[in-house]
């Protein structure tokens, strides 16, 4: 996974986060219209409580990763796990809380979190569909094979 990100272009990665925090953006505002409309309004304020911790967690790893980039220790990766484990252990432990004692709020909550995962994965995909192996052009294009079979 890590490999993976690596091969992005810092113009790439920035247009991820970019449309990541624009889809979140407008996400969160219809989830909040539609919930006050349809009579939850706890429910959308409850994604949008779980978008603003995606986002915070996402912002909070960017700059766990710049810090870890560089430190001129040899063991990056563990700090950066540890790090990313005990955030992920206070937001599951905040979300869960909040769906023990609000269920609509808590469950919005969720919802939201996972909203904001998908989002980011989508970004991602689009990214590498649009710039295939990005840039690395010994490999040829994606599908090459299927090609010769037709």
């Amino acid at each position: 996974m890590v490999n993976l990100f690596s091969q992005f272009s810092l113009p790439q990665i920035s247009v991820v986060a970019r449309r990541t925090v624009l889809v979140a953006c407008g996400v969160g505002a219809v989830a909040l219209v539609i919930g006050v409309v349809a009579g939850y309004p706890l429910v959308g304020l409850g994604v949008c409580l779980g978008l603003a911790m995606a986002l915070v967690n996402f912002r909070l790893i960017s700059r766990a990763t710049v810090k870890a980039a560089a430190s001129p220790d040899e063991n990056k990766r563990r700090p950066l796990a540890f790090n990313t484990l005990g955030r992920l252990g206070v937001i599951s432990v905040i979300a869960l809380t909040i769906t023990f004692f609000v269920r609509p709020l808590g469950f919005g909550t969720l919802v939201g979190l996972a909203v904001f995962q998908f989002a980011l994965l989508a970004n991602v995909v689009v990214t590498m569909l649009r710039h295939p192996l990005m840039g690395d052009t010994s490999m040829g294009t994606p599908f090459a094979d299927d090609e010769d079979d037709a």
